[in-house]
């Protein structure tokens, strides 16, 4: 199959009656890792030109866009004011999950289609999800830590045991938010032997599930898969945490936004929960001095948004997104020649 190792802006091979898909952030799929026959198919079966950006940065967006007829786009922010500037744009097509990066309501008004790609990340997030847990509870990079400092090979017995290490098999784990993702990671506490109970969605008051609050007591594990909205934005915050056990470990593989990170800064530093575990935070690249990075905490584990990175993840990602927009492209020329 065909593989595309070079995705750059001059790649755009354009003629009046093609229809033009415009990448704007290719750079996220890291694509020469990729198999991309996908996005030679496109070209074949449709003519359509195809200009990758690598990245897009906020004063570069109307220019890039305002002559296509289908954006793709990862996390780069499409703003109305932006929007208003493509004239023939009907399609956005995000290579992701959660959409907040859209103006979904001016392309509603606009009729234009936004569609996401869902389920594709769910063994990598889930993987990664209990490998934050599981670190948490051994102590796993302390331990690293004093190898590194030659502590084993200090001891005066057999081994180190100067960090505690938590079994979690018969520990109680609370899922918030209960989809694809959810269920998987459900699947995965309870072949631990966890006991697993899942919130109520947030907002939703007809939901019969117990309500997050009312789980958080007796939480030893928290974890976060629900999207970013309004009812849940900064679901996790000084009144929450307070709830919860000195013991208790937050994930979060979401939206960095789910959590309060100056509320959860002041709980780790003062051992009010056992550790967070966080693959996303609020800013993304965040800044050096962002609250939650700007020491070590002992009790605290980032990783860098990475949960989805998985090889086989990504592939599902492009091939889904891409047989999206040829399904679009597809309706789009059936009504031409109508």
């Amino acid at each position: 199959m065909a593989k595309m190792t070079k995705h750059n802006a001059s790649q755009a091979m354009s003629n009046g009656n093609q229809k033009q898909v415009v990448f704007l952030d290719a750079e996220t799929m890291d694509l020469p890792s990729l198999d991309t026959s996908s996005l030679d198919d496109l070209q074949t079966n449709f003519g359509a030109g195809i200009t990758l950006h690598q990245q897009t940065q906020a004063e570069d967006v109307a220019e890039r866009i305002k002559n296509a007829d289908a954006v793709l786009v990862n996390k780069v922010v499409l703003q109305a004011k932006d929007l208003q500037q493509a004239s023939q744009l009907r399609y956005i097509g995000v290579t992701a999950t959660g959409m907040n990066n859209i103006d979904r309501d001016y392309c509603e008004q606009a009729g234009i289609t936004v569609q996401n790609v869902e389920g594709y990340g769910t063994d990598s997030v889930a993987q990664h999800t209990l490998t934050l847990a599981l670190n948490l509870a051994t102590n796993f990079v302390t331990y690293q830590r004093d190898m590194r400092n030659q502590a084993w090979s200090a001891s005066s017995h057999f081994c180190l045991l100067n960090h505690p290490v938590v079994e979690l098999a018969g520990k109680h784990a609370v899922i918030v938010g209960h989809g694809e993702l959810g269920k998987r990671v459900e699947a995965l506490f309870k072949a631990m032997g966890m006991q697993v109970s899942i919130a109520a969605r947030p907002g939703k008051q007809d939901d019969p599930r117990p309500s997050l609050a009312s789980l958080l007591p007796n939480a030893d594990v928290v974890s976060l898969h629900c999207p970013l909205t309004e009812a849940t934005d900064k679901l996790i915050n000084a009144e929450t945490l307070s709830l919860m056990k000195p013991t208790a470990f937050l994930i979060n593989t979401a939206r960095g936004g789910l959590i309060d990170e100056e509320a959860l800064y002041h709980a780790l530093k003062n051992n009010q929960i056992g550790g967070a575990g966080l693959d996303v935070l609020s800013v993304e690249p965040p800044p050096v001095d962002h609250i939650l990075l700007k020491e070590a905490l002992p009790n605290l584990l980032v990783t860098p948004h990475n949960a989805w990175i998985g090889n086989g993840a990504r592939q599902k990602l492009l091939d889904s997104a891409i047989d999206h927009l040829s399904a679009h492209l597809s309706s789009c020329l059936s009504a031409s020649q109508g």
